[in-house]
C-alpha cells in the first residue's frame, strides 16, 4: 500500500492493541498508576471504564505485559460466559482441571488449592476481564464469590474489570451491590485534546519508522480532534484513510481536504463544523455587503 511512498515499515494506525505503540496519554497513565498502586494493596475488584475506542484493550494489554514477576495471571477476553463457563475458564487459566460435570463446590474446593500453593510460593494470583460490560449478571455474582477466598492477612484472587460505561450501570442494579462495595479501586478513561491527538499521531508515524517532515501539521490535527471528540480508535481509522488518498495522489504532505474525504467515509467520524473564525468572518462579510447595499441604493435610483 502506502509503506513505500511514505517510507515506513509497517502500518501506523491499525486498530490491533499493540502495545509497541503504546503512547502514554496521561489519561492511560494515570490508569496504569491505579491498577499498580491498587494490586501492590493485594484486596478488593479494581475497575477501567472506558467509551469505545478509548484504548481499554491496549492498556489490559500493557498490564499484563509489564506485571511484576510475583503475579500469576489470568486472562478472559471474551467474558460473555455462563457462570460455569466463567469457572471454567478461570480454572483453565490457572491450570486446574475439573471433571467434566463439575459444580461450585469442586470448583471453589480446587481453585482454592491452587491459590494457596501459589500464595505459599510468596506469589499473587490477578483475574483480569475484558469487556466485563458483557459479563451476565449470574457470572458478576460467581465471580464476586471466587474473591471469597482468602488468608487472615489478604485476598487470594484479585480481579480487575475492563468495560465499557454500561458496567457501572450493570453494577449499579441492587443485585450486584455487594460487588460493587468491594470495588476498592476504579478509574475512568478520558478522550484526547487536540494538542494530544498531534502528538498521538507524530508518536504513531514514528514508530512505524517515519523520518520525514512532519505529514500531519496542527490544522489536520485540529480536524482530526474535532471529528474523533479525541478517540483514538477513530482516529487511526481517519489517519489511515488519508494515508491512503495522499499515496493515490501522489502527495507527500496530509491535507486538510484529506482528512475531510476522510471523514465523510467514515461513520464514527463526527461532520465537520464551521470554526468561530469562519463564521464571524461570514457575519461581518454580510454586515458589509448590507451597508454598501444601504448605502449605494439612493445613488442608484437617482
Amino acid at each position: 500500500m502506502y509503506l513505500y511512498h511514505f517510507g515506513i515499515k509497517e502500518l501506523p494506525f491499525t486498530l490491533t492493541p499493540n502495545t509497541q505503540y503504546f503512547f502514554g496519554l496521561p489519561s492511560h497513565q494515570e490508569a496504569l498508576q491505579v491498577l499498580t498502586t491498587a494490586l501492590k494493596t493485594g484486596e478488593g475488584f479494581i475497575k477501567v471504564t472506558g467509551e469505545v475506542g478509548t484504548g481499554k484493550t491496549l492498556i489490559c494489554r500493557k498490564l499484563l505485559n509489564e506485571l511484576p514477576d510475583h503475579f500469576v495471571s489470568a486472562y478472559i477476553p471474551n467474558p460473555m460466559l455462563s457462570p460455569s463457563e466463567l469457572r471454567r475458564a478461570v480454572a483453565t487459566e490457572l491450570g486446574v482441571e475439573l471433571t467434566e460435570n463439575s459444580d461450585q463446590q469442586e470448583f471453589t474446593q480446587r481453585i482454592q488449592q491452587r491459590l494457596i500453593d501459589i500464595h505459599q510460593q510468596r506469589q499473587s494470583v490477578v483475574l483480569i476481564i475484558d469487556e466485563a460490560q458483557a459479563l451476565p449478571v449470574e457470572s458478576i455474582e460467581s465471580l464476586r464469590l471466587m474473591t471469597n477466598l482468602e488468608t487472615e492477612s489478604r485476598k487470594l484472587l484479585q480481579v480487575v474489570l475492563f468495560g465499557q460505561p454500561e458496567l457501572d450501570e450493570k453494577l449499579g442494579l441492587p443485585e450486584l451491590r455487594q460487588l460493587k462495595q468491594r470495588i476498592t479501586f476504579s478509574y475512568s478513561l478520558r478522550l484526547m485534546d487536540a494538542d494530544q491527538v498531534h502528538q498521538y499521531v507524530q508518536h504513531r508515524m514514528r514508530i512505524a519508522g517515519y523520518s520525514g517532515v512532519e505529514l500531519f501539521d496542527r490544522r489536520c490535527a485540529e480536524a482530526l480532534f474535532r471529528a474523533s471528540q479525541g478517540t483514538p480508535r477513530v482516529v487511526n481509522v481517519l489517519c489511515h484513510k488519508a494515508l491512503m488518498l495522499a499515496y493515490g495522489q501522489g502527495r507527500n504532505k496530509i491535507e486538510t481536504a484529506d482528512i475531510r474525504a476522510a471523514i465523510a467515509d467514515t461513520e464514527a467520524a463526527h461532520a465537520l463544523k464551521p470554526t468561530y473564525w469562519i463564521i464571524w468572518t461570514l457575519v461581518l462579510l454580510t454586515c458589509v455587503a448590507f451597508t454598501l447595499l444601504v448605502y449605494f441604493a439612493p445613488w442608484s435610483r437617482q
